[in-house]
């Protein structure tokens, strides 16, 4: 009997964990832009439109561009004093501050230890977390002493998306999604099955297959469907339980209902 109701627990905590997460509808905004690329705790919008990126709040709109260094691959905001803009065909990443500014310039190009860029995330204090094609690696690069603090083993499979927090830094691929600390320590690896991008919210994940949204919770290997409507889901952000939803003409608004 107390085997039959050990096993009856974990049946329904199992059952539980793979429940679907109920959405309630917030609101909807027009937006136009090529690419959205983050929304902060503030609700500051930062989009592309041509490779010029836009700051804009209920305020006023700032501008970035660097012709230069042509199409922009991909905008990390996730510290808003540190934006990194990573311009990949140039092999080089932008740091800029809070007014777009300026303040750093690396071009993987002319440093000492060349390296070959496929993805950036930010790291913690100077560092961005960056996948080096030509040893397959993940490290951890500080950009004022040019530096590598660490690096991962090498990785064996393609890297379709890379994100990260000041402790932890996600790496999925096309088989499998892993988890490293600030150490470059494998924490976690799971398998991937058909999820193409994420973003990160409080240490967990929200992951994207085909036009649907799943939840990953930090430290487990269940993922939880995230039930929206029927949208096209072309961008999408997660900001203190909101969910984001840009389909190219509105962005949707939806609070996560997470229990």
């Amino acid at each position: 009997m107390r085997h039959f109701n050990l096993l009856l627990l974990m049946l329904t905590l199992t059952i539980s964990a793979q429940q679907p997460i109920d959405t309630k509808f917030i609101k909807t905004t027009h937006l136009q832009a090529e690419t959205l690329v983050g929304i902060d705790n503030f609700k500051t919008f930062y989009l592309l439109n041509t490779s010029v990126l836009e700051k804009k709040d209920s305020n006023k709109t700032i501008t970035y561009s660097n012709i230069q260094l042509g199409d922009v691959t991909s905008v990390n905001a996730y510290n808003p004093l540190k934006i990194n803009i990573f311009y990949r065909a140039f092999n080089t990443v932008v740091i800029l501050d809070n007014r777009l500014a300026e303040i750093f310039k690396i071009d993987f190009n002319n440093i000492t230890s060349y390296k070959s860029i496929s993805h950036v995330s930010t790291g913690y204090d100077n560092t961005l977390w960056v996948f080096n094609q030509d040893n397959q690696q993940l490290e951890l690069y500080d950009y004022k002493t040019n530096t590598t603090r660490t690096k991962t083993v090498p990785i064996a499979s393609t890297v379709i998306d890379l994100k990260s927090n000041y402790n932890y830094c996600w790496a999925l691929t096309n088989t499998h999604l892993y988890v490293y600390n600030y150490f470059g320590s494998l924490v976690q690896k799971i398998k991937n099955n058909g999820f193409t991008s994420m973003v990160e919210t409080n240490g967990n994940l929200v992951l994207k297959k085909d036009n649907s949204l799943y939840f990953l919770k930090k430290n487990t290997e269940v993922f939880r469907p995230i039930i929206t409507p029927k949208l096209l889901i072309k961008q999408f952000f997660v900001t203190n339980e909101t969910l984001y939803i840009y389909n190219d003409k509105t962005l949707s608004e939806y609070q996560i209902l997470i229990n």
